[in-house]
């Protein structure tokens, strides 16, 4: 996209000739301000699902268990200890003393109300795989809970590690999901002072956080994220001292921000991975795809190895099975790789009936260059891809209403290290599933519920070798994740893709 490209290098060149100045403006008040190009739609945790609102969760929540970034260790957090009842009960002894940021204690009511409300399917939270397999939770005494499972699920303690934060009872019960996004009240170290949806969201340290949390106590007062959809003007207000950290930075844009003195840039593999998805079950609106030569020809047109080098950028290496490699369950063996090979995806256009290709179009929602690169090489064997580019909801929301068939998805799996927080999300008859292949879900449910780690494994390779086979979706690559910040601001990535602002401190 020439046009980008020229409009990204004068905007950088003007930025550095205009701003000379060390981009220290929170450095004065020990704040942080930083920016996004997506917008939360809701900022209770559990009607959710994009990266900002997963980052903003973990600061402003606490979950009954900390796992340790470095060790992937679980180790005591809301919940002091925990014990395996039987295959389906979980127990735990909860802390005393925590206070939520409206002076609420915390106990075991927090911990059920919260559990059962959010497990309930018609309470309809948008992150139904993140609980759906609680059955309950039930109140043993005042600080001791039990959690009762539909069935097994080994990766339990995952979940209550990562997207399973606990809720003030009493708050939630009178406020409900549109009362917690308006004014989120929580236990962790920060505290949400100012909301404004779709612009700002503005957090204070909390001066009463409990010292026993494996979260250091921060050292930031204040941290203020702004909504900035353009990448562009995100890098002039870094440069210029309005901002002070952004993230998902391009990696052309990145190597010229290595050369600013009063800038860092970070990059590192997370665990988000990048595929496509292609509508192909009876309610698709795009029935091309519902062929598996288009789909096949469609995996050999593109040409991932070199969209690394020139538009992905460092540390990312291309899948070829959907999930993370170092998630439990996840591994390509045994399933076909569709390497590029556009003479082939020609051909197999043609057995399919479609010589000269056809029209389609294709939904995206971030890494726009990345999907320009992809309609490219689309474009190069025939299947002339139209750009629909918008906010996730919007693309989601179109998937979901069977509106939507072709589109460049990305995941991060809410951080958990398991297949079952990838890969049946889009294959076990949820509400992205486009393809409803009953044995895919069959083989996704035993490696989901089954207590044996290695029939787990057995189910997770059958269930990932055959999508790959029917090309259910295009596996791309995992997603590095640039950072550029402020050079007096100490900050270090995790493969998680979650900032710890709690860990951040001015030099």
């Amino acid at each position: 996209m020439p046009g980008y490209r020229t409009l990204l290098k004068t905007t950088l060149l003007a930025a550095a000739v205009a701003f000379t100045l060390p981009a220290e403006a929170g450095k004065r008040d020990n704040s942080v301000k930083w920016a996004s190009n997506q917008v939360p739609e809701s900022l209770d945790a559990y009607f959710n699902n994009v990266r900002i609102g997963v980052i903003l969760a973990h600061h402003i929540w606490d979950t009954l268990i900390y796992r340790d970034p470095k060790t992937n260790e679980y180790k005591p957090s809301l919940a002091t200890a925990w014990r395996w009842i039987d295959d389906k009960t979980l127990e735990f002894d909860l802390r005393k003393g925590v206070k939520f940021h409206n002076g609420e204690a915390f106990d075991a009511d927090d911990v059920a109300y919260t559990l059962n409300f959010v497990s309930k399917p018609e309470n309809k939270s948008t992150t139904q795989q993140n609980v759906n397999w609680i059955a309950s939770a039930e109140k043993v005494e005042q600080f001791k809970v039990r959690i009762h499972l539909k069935k097994p699920f080994p990766a339990a303690l995952e979940y209550l590690a990562g997207p399973v934060v606990m809720y003030p009872g009493e708050y939630y019960a009178k406020v409900g999901p549109k009362g917690m996004s308006a004014n989120p009240v929580g236990s962790g170290p920060y505290m949400v002072v100012e909301a404004q949806p779709g612009r700002l969201v503005r957090l204070k340290r909390n001066p009463d956080y409990f010292k026993e949390s494996l979260k250091p106590q921060p050292k930031i007062e204040t941290l203020e994220l702004r909504l900035v959809p353009d990448q562009n003007t995100q890098t002039a207000e870094l440069m210029a001292g309005g901002l002070d950290w952004i993230f998902n930075v391009p990696p052309d844009q990145a190597q010229q921000l290595k050369t600013v003195p009063s800038l860092q840039v970070k990059s590192g593999e997370t665990m988000r991975i990048v595929f496509l998805t292609m509508a192909s079950g009876e309610k698709t609106p795009t029935p091309v795809l519902k062929d598996i030569r288009v789909r096949k020809a469609i995996s050999h047109a593109i040409n991932r190895e070199a969209m690394l080098k020139t538009v992905v950028g460092e540390s990312a290496r291309v899948i070829y099975t959907q999930c993370f490699p170092t998630q439990f369950g996840c591994t390509d063996e045994g399933a076909p790789r569709y390497n590029y090979d556009p003479a082939k995806a020609k051909a197999l256009l043609k057995e399919a009936g479609y010589p000269n290709g056809f029209e389609i179009d294709l939904y995206a929602y971030r890494e726009r260059p990345q999907t320009e690169a992809m309609i490219g090489y689309l474009r190069a064997v025939g299947i002339r891809a139209n750009l629909r580019f918008m906010q996730y909801a919007a693309m989601r929301d179109s998937i979901r209403e069977h509106k939507a068939g072709f589109a460049h998805q990305t995941w991060g799996s809410f951080s958990v290290n398991d297949v079952s927080a990838s890969t049946p999300v889009y294959f076990k008859f949820l509400a992205d599933d486009v393809t409803r292949d009953q044995e895919v879900r069959d083989l996704l449910d035993v490696g989901d519920t089954s207590v044996k780690a290695e029939v787990r494994k057995v189910a997770y390779k059958n269930a990932l070798k055959k999508i790959a086979e029917q090309a259910y979706s295009v596996p791309m690559y995992s997603l590095p994740v640039y950072y550029a910040y402020a050079k007096d601001l100490e900050f270090r990535p995790y493969p998680d893709e979650i900032p710890r602002f709690w860990e951040y401190r001015w030099k």
